[in-house]
C-alpha cells in the first residue's frame, strides 16, 4: 500500500454533508435524494447549520481532527454557490481540519456554471466530482439524465477553467440499450478531458425505481453478461495506461486518488450531517432521518435527527473492515487488523480463507490480504463469502 494511502486510513476522520435535492429524479437512482421542485429548501439549509453547529460541540467532535469534507446528494450545487460557501465556511470555521483537507463537492454539468465553479474554488473546495455518466445522449435521455455529452465535456473544462485541477468524473456501463461501442466512447472522451479521476459503476437495478420497472415489462434491454465482460476488459485496455486502478470502481492518476472515499474503506471514523447520511464513530452506526421535511422539523424542535443507532460487535466491524478494505486493490494490512481488533484475517476465518486462497480468489503479499486480479471481475460474489 502506498506511504500515502497508510496514512490517510489511520488517523482523523472525514466529514460528509448531504444535499438530498436534485433538479430531476433518474429512473436507475435509489440514493436518498428529492426532485427540487416544491422542496423547502432553506428550511432544510437552516436545519443543516443547527446541525452542523450542535454536533461541533459534541465531546467526539471537539477532540478530533477532521481530513476530508465531502459535501454529496443528490445535487449540492442546485444550492448555488452563495449557499455552498456559507455552508463550506461554517464547517470549516466550526471543526478543527488539519491544514490541507481534501475538499469535495459533487456536480452534474447543468449545475456547474462558470460563477458557481469559482466561488467553489475560492471557498477553498479542490476536488469536484462530476456525474456524467455517459458521454452519449441517446443514453442519457434513456436514464433521464437532465444534461446533454456536450454540456458533460463544457462543465469539465469550466472547472479546470475555474481553477480546479483535481476533477472526478462518474461513468455508469450496463444501461439499457448500451453497446460496447457507446463504452468505448465514453471511456475515451474521459480519457480525452484531461481530468484526475474516474469512478466506473456497473450499473445496479434497484427495486422500485422506474428502471426496475421497465425491466420487469421488458420497456428495457439491457446488455448481456457477455457484454458486461467486454465493457471490463475494454476499461482495463483503455483506462490503465493514464489511470491506476486503486478500487473495484475507481481509478486515479498517481497522487490523485479520493482521501475522503479511502478512509471510508478503511473503516475509520467519520461523521455524517444532512438528511438520510450515516456516521460511523467508535463502534456506533448512527442513521440520520431520511425525509428533509422530517429531518427540518426535528432541528427545528432541537431534537436530534435520529432515525437509528446500532451497536456493532468488534466481530461485525471485523468483518466490515475485511469486505469494505477488500475493495481496494492493495486490500487489508494484516498487521492493522492485529493492532485493531486483535486478530487476524486467518485466525478470525480459517480455513474459509484458506479456500478462497486455494481457488486462488484471494491472497496475502506483502503483509497485506488482497483480491486477485481473477477475483475482481467477481468481487461482490468473493465478498459476500466473508460476511
Amino acid at each position: 500500500m502506498p506511504e500515502s494511502f497508510e496514512a490517510m486510513s489511520s488517523s482523523g476522520a472525514g466529514l460528509y454533508i448531504h444535499i438530498p435535492f436534485c433538479l430531476s429524479k433518474c429512473s436507475y437512482c435509489s440514493f436518498n435524494s428529492y426532485p427540487l421542485m416544491g422542496q423547502d429548501v432553506d428550511s432544510y439549509v437552516e436545519a443543516l447549520l443547527r446541525q452542523l453547529v450542535v454536533m461541533a460541540e459534541h465531546p467526539w467532535c471537539r477532540d478530533q481532527t477532521f481530513h476530508s469534507l465531502y459535501i454529496g446528494g443528490g445535487t449540492p450545487t442546485v444550492l448555488g454557490a452563495e449557499t455552498l460557501v456559507a455552508l463550506i465556511g461554517e464547517a470549516l470555521h466550526r471543526y478543527r481540519f488539519i491544514s490541507r483537507p481534501e475538499i469535495t463537492v459533487e456536480s452534474n454539468p447543468n449545475t456547474a456554471d462558470s460563477q458557481t465553479l469559482l466561488a467553489l474554488r475560492q471557498a477553498g473546495v479542490n476536488r469536484l466530482s462530476i456525474g456524467v455518466q455517459s458521454f452519449d445522449d441517446a443514453l442519457l435521455q434513456t436514464i433521464g439524465r437532465s444534461h446533454s455529452a456536450l454540456e458533460a465535456q463544457r462543465a469539465i473544462e469550466k472547472a479546470g477553467q475555474a481553477g480546479f485541477s483535481n476533477i472526478n468524473i462518474d461513468l455508469i456501463y450496463g444501461l439499457p440499450g448500451q453497446t460496447t461501442e457507446h463504452w468505448r466512447q465514453s471511456l475515451a472522451a474521459a480519457v480525452s478531458m484531461g481530468i484526475q479521476h474516474v469512478s466506473l459503476y456497473e450499473l445496479m437495478v434497484e427495486e422500485k425505481t422506474p428502471l426496475a420497472i421497465q425491466v420487469a415489462e421488458k420497456k428495457a434491454v439491457l446488455p448481456t453478461e457477455d457484454e458486461l465482460a467486454d465493457m471490463e476488459v475494454m476499461t482495463a485496455e483503455m483506462i490503465s495506461p493514464d489511470f491506476q486502478q486503486y478500487e473495484i470502481s475507481n481509478f486515479a492518476r498517481k497522487g490523485f486518488e479520493c482521501r475522503h472515499n479511502i478512509h471510508y474503506w478503511r473503516n475509520r471514523s467519520y461523521l455524517g450531517l444532512g438528511a438520510g447520511s450515516v456516521s460511523g464513530l467508535h463502534g456506533l452506526r448512527v442513521c440520520n432521518e431520511n425525509d428533509p421535511l422530517r429531518f427540518s422539523k426535528m432541528l427545528k424542535k432541537n431534537e436530534q435527527p435520529i432515525l437509528s443507532v446500532e451497536f456493532l460487535s468488534r466481530s461485525s466491524r471485523f468483518r466490515e473492515t475485511i469486505i469494505m478494505g477488500l475493495r481496494m486493490l492493495c486490500g487489508v494490512r494484516i498487521a492493522e487488523m492485529k493492532e485493531r481488533f486483535g486478530l487476524t484475517p486467518d485466525e478470525y476465518y480459517g480455513e474459509k480463507l484458506t479456500e478462497l486462497e486455494n481457488r486462488n480468489l484471494l491472497e496475502t503479499q506483502n503483509g497485506f490480504l488482497r483480491l486477485t486480479p481473477v477475483a475482481l471481475p467477481v468481487a461482490n460474489q468473493v465478498l459476500a463469502q466473508l460476511v
